[in-house]
């Protein structure tokens, strides 16, 4: 996977997620022991949307961050956008009666967002930038379609700073999560990328610094769970 990038990579990473999708969040509450949802309400509490604004979510897989935004205002339009159509499907059948005129999910790039400029009052991701071809490009988009003042969110995983608790958790991330993801995903394989696609990832400050360079203002970012993932919000 490491040799993979551009096309190439995007292929697999869309063919690994369509793998997974029917035990997707099944193994994020195993993973997370339940703490993801958590991460995911912080996050959409940090968009701030105004009644009836609009908001982007991007790479929202299953749609749990998109329904975490469409709850936290529940007069918005929130659109869930993701590459993989199994994904899609599987947020699709968890959005309620209530939630289908205002939760919708649209397939389509992270890189070439579907979108004119200055359409959406905040736009978030959660654990999407790791399976980027381009973080760079990726916050250029993001930046293009939020509105002149709306926020842009990052959810991502990070690494404790901690001796003791950086050991725990390089143990629990690259030994653990891929057994979990042999029994309970049947898929050992992805549980292994996912884990690897983190090692090389930005940490928080040089994250904060791509925001800066992609011209979001005022960034700044709140550590979770220990630091085992970090919410950045910036403002275009």
């Amino acid at each position: 996977m490491a040799q993979l990038s551009g096309q190439p990579r995007a292929r697999f990473v869309e063919a690994m997620f369509a793998q997974i999708a029917g035990r997707y969040d099944l193994m994020n509450r195993l993973m997370t022991l339940g703490r993801d949802q958590g991460w995911r309400r912080f996050a959409a509490s940090q968009v701030a949307l105004p009644p009836g604004g609009r908001a982007l979510d991007v790479g929202t897989g299953t749609g749990d961050l998109a329904l975490a935004l469409g709850r936290e205002e529940r007069t918005s339009l929130v659109v869930g956008l993701d590459f993989c159509q199994p994904m899609l499907a599987q947020g699709q059948a968890k959005v309620s009666l209530l939630e289908k005129n205002r939760v919708v999910f649209v397939l389509g790039d992270a890189l070439r967002l579907p979108f004119g400029d200055d359409q959406f009052d905040g736009v978030t991701n959660a654990f999407t930038l790791r399976n980027v071809t381009s973080i760079p490009q990726a916050m250029l988009e993001m930046r293009r379609v939020a509105k002149p003042g709306g926020k842009v969110v990052c959810l991502e995983v990070c690494r404790p700073r901690r001796g003791v608790l950086r050991l725990c958790h390089h143990l629990y991330f690259y030994r653990l999560v891929p057994l979990l993801g042999r029994i309970v995903a049947g898929n050992p394989g992805a549980y292994s990328y996912l884990p690897n696609s983190a090692t090389n990832f930005p940490a928080p400050v040089t994250l904060k610094t791509l925001m800066e360079e992609a011209g979001l203002r005022a960034v700044t970012y709140r550590l979770l769970s220990l630091g085992a993932v970090a919410v950045h919000t910036g403002t275009k």
